[in-house]
């Protein structure tokens, strides 16, 4: 499997030489996190076990929604979410797609005409429910927006998962359909005079050679589920799997991708530096929701859904029991599961093994050996690291809390008001000694530093 880290750091010069006046700053955003993600250049985080004691450095993931490792148990999340609103209806997929000659429009607003175009799709199945004789109501749908094809071409359309039931809310009744819905033509007729609508309420003119006729699909997908995990697959996780990646040479990128007629894989070949122009090119703006529920599907309306699934005897942690729980992290030791005690850890700088050159002189030059320390004799800390002879090592060392019996057990050892003091430790300053004798003068009323005193004077410190 080919990695995209390995892939950016091949060709991002080239793709910056190429493409560098149309990359926006959220793209090289991206292009900066898919890069440094889970590798050596990323923070670390520590994980300790909680059986064995063992602590292992992991680094961090870069946690973008563009990147093909991250965002794996938020689009869980989310698909637990979606599946937990289920209603005792039959769903729909409906697909609303942009015409070609409004893409190159699309793209240069895209803040603007993504959300009118995911309003667009959302009104125009609200006025249908609305105005249909069989469901006379409000409607309900999940949106998700999607730009991109299976060929990584520029392709923005939405899906919408709708039941085919509605909520009467003056009546209070809840209204199904059978296994039709609308026609596609009728909606494809509304859903191109709302966004031609919206485009002229921004003061946007038109290209030539916008078609009268666009392209609308709608079929049943029976409970649901189904839609509901293909839109999740590539909801936070980018456009392609790395799975996918088959090939990365002679300065050409070959990936597969499914036919969606043929129902087979077919491939593509593209230079580098077009490679990554087509992935960064579907990475959305900054704080754009691209996934909305509308409706009674709202999470405004928990209460209506519970009330419904009562009513139906519908279960909805039925539908979830199937969904795999998050991985944990295994300790390689004992195999226990290990917790993340730690995190924001700077990376550490590669090791380069150092190899000694013994020609480059006959005689070397030695340094006069070091003076052993005397036994109990302190040393500075910079001293203590320097020498490697005392194998220093800094231990991981928990927070302790303040004023608690192993932070008073720590500052005494400190300090060197130990009540059974080695026989090693130095000799107490003149300094030291003039404090306490002006603490234990009359009229002194430090009674805690009285009685440490006392301890001291019983021990052999004070000779």
């Amino acid at each position: 499997m080919i990695l995209l880290s390995a892939i950016i750091a091949t060709f991002e010069a080239d793709d910056r030489a190429a493409y560098g006046e149309t990359i926006l700053p959220g793209q090289l955003n991206a292009l900066q996190a898919l890069k440094s993600c889970r590798t050596s250049a990323s923070p670390l985080m520590r994980a300790q076990c909680g059986d064995c004691g063992h602590t292992q450095l992991v680094p961090h993931s870069c946690g973008h929604r563009a990147c093909p490792h991250c965002q794996h148990h938020e689009s869980q999340q989310w698909l637990e979410r979606q599946l937990a609103k289920q209603v005792p209806a039959t769903y729909f997929l409906l697909t609303l797609t942009v015409p070609a000659a409004l893409r190159a429009l699309v793209w240069a607003n895209q803040q603007a005409l993504y959300d009118h175009l995911i309003r667009a799709s959302w009104e125009t199945v609200r006025t249908f429910v609305r105005n249909d004789t069989q469901l006379q109501g409000e409607a309900g749908a999940i949106a998700v927006l999607h730009t991109h094809s299976r060929r990584l071409d520029f392709h923005p359309h939405v899906h919408l998962v709708v039941p085919a039931a509605a909520i009467d809310p003056d009546k209070k009744r809840w209204r199904t359909k059978g296994g039709y819905l609308f026609n596609h033509k009728a909606l494809a007729k509304v859903f191109r005079a709302k966004l031609l609508a919206a485009i002229a309420a921004e003061g946007l003119a038109l290209p030539a050679g916008v078609p009268g006729t666009w392209v609308v699909d709608c079929k049943n997908v029976g409970r649901g589920e189904k839609a509901l995990v293909y839109l999740g697959r590539y909801l936070y996780r980018g456009v392609i799997r790395e799975k996918d990646i088959l090939a990365c040479e002679n300065g050409q990128v070959t990936f597969r991708y499914r036919h969606a007629k043929r129902k087979r894989f077919e491939y593509r070949t593209l230079p580098g530096a077009h490679f990554l122009a087509l992935v960064l090119r579907h990475v959305l703006p900054k704080g754009f929701r691209r996934a909305r529920n509308f409706g009674f599907l709202h999470p405004n309306s928990k209460r209506a859904i519970a009330v419904l699934q009562w009513l139906f005897g519908l279960d909805p942690k039925r539908l979830i029991a199937h969904l795999k729980p998050r991985p944990r992290l295994a300790c390689p030791c004992c195999g226990a599961a290990m917790v993340i005690v730690q995190t924001g850890l700077p990376p550490q700088p590669p090791r380069v093994p150092v190899i000694p050159n013994l020609a480059a002189s006959e005689t070397p030059v030695m340094s006069p050996p070091r003076r052993a320390p005397s036994p109990g004799c302190r040393l500075p800390r910079a001293e203590v690291r320097a020498r490697p002879e005392f194998g220093y090592q800094r231990p991981f060392r928990p927070s302790l809390q303040l004023n608690s019996p192993q932070w008073r057990a720590t500052n005494a050892a400190r300090r060197g008001l130990r009540r059974h003091p080695s026989p090693a430790l130095p000799r107490p300053r003149k300094s030291y000694f003039l404090s306490l004798q002006a603490a234990t003068m009359p009229g002194s009323s430090n009674k805690r530093f009285r009685s440490s005193l006392a301890a001291l004077g019983r021990s052999n410190l004070i000779r």
